[in-house]
């Protein structure tokens, strides 16, 4: 049994925690995670449907007694968020940890501590984890440019990031991007963490939503199998490389403006790639 502020912190047995992922972030996955002594998280935005989002976690809490979180992003998106709405709606849910990602989630602070809400916040850069401690976040998950998802725009590696940001901080640190075994829980221990965020690790679990097609193609994919989209508009993500995230490289190439690449790299397309298997249509984050 691993003991670190953070397996204290969340009342957890082991430093590792199951990251917030569109779509897949679901009562099921995160249930299994907390039964099994790390830390699950519910992804909010997964439910357009505020009462979508509180029967989730009231399904979570049929399925686990231990502890559980819901992730917030804030982050540049196609349609407009009710970032306030969630927010309450996570508190008054009796949620007592909130993953925050991207901007900083000081407008909400006094509200989520208010509410004795724990607070993650996941950043990419030292400064970022700075202003996180700053405004009260309980922990600060960083996220090296391995990373799935958002890896922010200034390319620094966890190798660099993670010790880097333990001396810079005095709350504790969480590992993310490029972590899915034991080896490398123990290599972010070492770097000055004191617990690992994993993310498209889980998507290949029996307990994640998903086509069979989709979590065969994460387990035989290499490490040159992703790319990354939206660079030109300062909101980098990393993909798998499909024919659609080639399609929007080229577009991008040519000067695309967002509104040309909506179909291609809405939420909704990501769905129906993760339901029907067909990875030569749609973005799936990794």
């Amino acid at each position: 049994m691993f003991k670190t502020r953070i397996t204290d912190l969340f009342r957890i047995e082991y430093p590792i925690i199951q990251g917030g992922m569109m779509w897949i972030s679901r009562a099921a996955l995160v249930a299994a995670v907390s039964n099994a002594g790390g830390l699950g998280i519910l992804t909010a935005f997964t439910f357009p449907d505020l009462k979508d989002l509180v029967a989730e976690i009231k399904r979570t809490r049929e399925l686990t007694d231990k502890p559980f979180g819901v992730n917030i992003t804030l982050l540049p998106t196609l349609r407009p968020v009710d970032i306030d709405a969630y927010v309450d709606t996570i508190i008054n849910s009796g949620v007592r940890i909130v993953e925050t990602a991207g901007r900083s989630p000081e407008p909400y602070m006094e509200r989520l501590k208010a509410a004795d809400v724990k607070v993650i916040h996941k950043c990419t850069a030292v400064r970022f984890a700075r202003t996180a401690q700053r405004i009260g976040c309980d922990a600060v998950s960083i996220d090296g440019f391995e990373c799935a998802g958002h890896p922010g725009e200034e390319d620094v590696t966890s190798l660099v990031l993670i010790p880097l940001t333990a001396d810079a901080v005095g709350i504790p640190v969480i590992a993310s991007g490029g972590f899915g075994d034991g080896r490398g829980l123990v290599a972010a221990l070492a770097l000055g963490a004191e617990a690992v965020n994993m993310g498209t690790r889980f998507m290949a679990t029996k307990e994640a939503p998903g086509h069979a097609r989709v979590k065969e193609l994460l387990i035989a994919a290499s490490e040159r199998d992703t790319t990354l989209l939206l660079r030109s508009f300062r909101n980098t993500m990393r993909v798998l490389r499909t024919p659609t995230a080639e399609k929007v490289l080229e577009l991008e190439k040519q000067g695309a403006d967002i509104h040309q690449l909506e179909a291609l790299i809405s939420g909704r397309a990501g769905l129906g790639l993760i339901e029907s298997g067909d990875v030569d249509n749609g973005l799936l984050s990794v």
